[in-house]
């Protein structure tokens, strides 16, 4: 059989991520990270199977870390000629109402990322510096986009749509988008295959938490609503950001406090969540604190885990009932702590939590509710460069 493959672009504002899949196994041939980017000097990581090559040399720019990542390919393989490459798929963060499923690349395409840049400054110009110069240095196979937010293109308007001024919205592209959509798409996915439950049917909660957190409501396979909005901020307790807080704190910050619009910006993406309130922002030293008796990591954790009850509690609602609570990303897969907090005192709603199979980090689909459980509690790890392989094979 004809090898073939995806490779997997991940542009970010310093960095380049990067993963080969293979299209018939679905097996990751080989992935790395070029950090710092821009920088003196630049950290390279290339991993094929067991074996990882890590150096450090300067990467002027994103040109220089793609014409980097084709050199380990052909030094420590897999050989590109050899792979087979059928296309390049690129992540894309924020995808707004243009894209609703993965997109093959042209210039309109590229035009219509670079218009959405003011709705996610940071990563769609980074992104599309990516994608413009992958096309520039792999000319020879189609490129395709599949974009953080086109999970959720679909929601309901009733969801989509914030009670402000509608002409204000429509003309500023005010609403709901929300993020992590590939990961939300694939483990609502996986968890039903795994489960060997028909998708069309199951009524799903997907919890992503990592440093950047969400929660979605799925059902039949399609979102109906999901916890971050406009912008990566609203919703769940992050690592660094605040989540939902009242909009009139702004107002009281700037006109009592003296801050900036730039300094409260700061103030609730880099400088709240786990780290406003604990001072940390990993969960393991978090667990540290709360061991040495430190009553602010105690409460943060509290706050985290409220958090999530009140998402899962007003999902449950609009769902109708629920077959499925899933846990993924970092935290979710690793932190039986955060899951037990988080569904602790739910029982009455059909979610019970068996401890045993809760233990311990989970590297495999794994049920951790009780057997009878009305709600299947479960948690699958996610994995966006296969999403990302899947829905550009299926364009191109």
């Amino acid at each position: 059989m004809t090898a073939r493959s995806v490779l997997v672009l991940n542009s970010g504002s310093s960095s380049l991520k990067y993963q080969l899949v293979d299209a018939d196994s679905e097996e990751a041939l080989a992935s790395g990270i070029i950090d710092r980017v821009g920088e003196e000097w630049s950290n390279v990581q290339h991993v094929v199977g067991d074996y990882k090559a890590t150096r450090t040399l300067p990467v002027a720019d994103h040109t220089a870390a793609l014409e980097t990542v084709l050199g380990l390919f052909a030094e420590l393989g897999p050989h590109l000629e050899d792979a087979g490459i059928v296309a390049v798929g690129h992540r894309v963060v924020h995808g707004g109402t243009f894209f609703t499923r993965a997109t093959v690349v042209d210039d309109a395409v590229e035009a219509a990322i670079e218009s959405l840049v003011p709705l996610a400054p940071l990563h769609n110009s980074a992104n599309l510096t990516g994608v413009r110069v992958a096309r520039r240095l792999l000319p020879g196979v189609p490129h395709a986009v599949v974009c953080d937010t086109a999970f959720f293109a679909g929601l309901p308007p009733e969801t989509a749509t914030y009670a402000i001024d509608r002409e204000v919205a429509r003309e500023h592209q005010v609403r709901r988008y929300g993020a992590h959509g590939t990961s939300h798409k694939f483990v609502s996915t996986e968890v039903a295959a795994f489960l060997g439950r028909d998708l069309a049917e199951l009524r799903t909660i997907v919890l992503h938490l990592g440093n950047g957190a969400s929660a979605s409501a799925v059902r039949g396979g399609a979102a109906i609503d999901t916890s971050m909005g406009l912008t990566p901020l609203e919703g769940l307790v992050m690592g660094t950001r605040s989540g939902d807080i009242d909009p009139a704190v702004v107002f009281h910050l700037h006109r009592n406090a003296g801050m900036s619009v730039d300094e409260i910006d700061d103030l609730l993406n880099r400088r709240s969540g786990v780290r406003g309130l604990s001072g940390v922002t990993d969960m393991r030293e978090l667990h540290a604190l709360r061991a040495s008796g430190d009553a602010d990591a105690e409460l943060t954790l509290a706050v985290y885990a409220q958090r999530l009850k009140k998402y899962i509690g007003s999902y449950l609602a609009e769902l109708g009932g629920l077959d499925v609570v899933v846990f993924t990303a970092g935290i979710g897969e690793n932190d039986d702590v955060v899951r037990a907090r988080a569904l602790e005192g739910l029982e009455h709603l059909g979610i019970e939590l068996d401890p045993e199979r809760n233990a311990g980090r989970v590297k495999q689909p794994t049920v951790i509710s009780r057997e009878g459980s009305p709600v299947t509690v479960a948690v699958v790890p996610t994995n966006e460069e296969l999403e990302i392989t899947r829905q550009v094979l299926a364009v191109v």
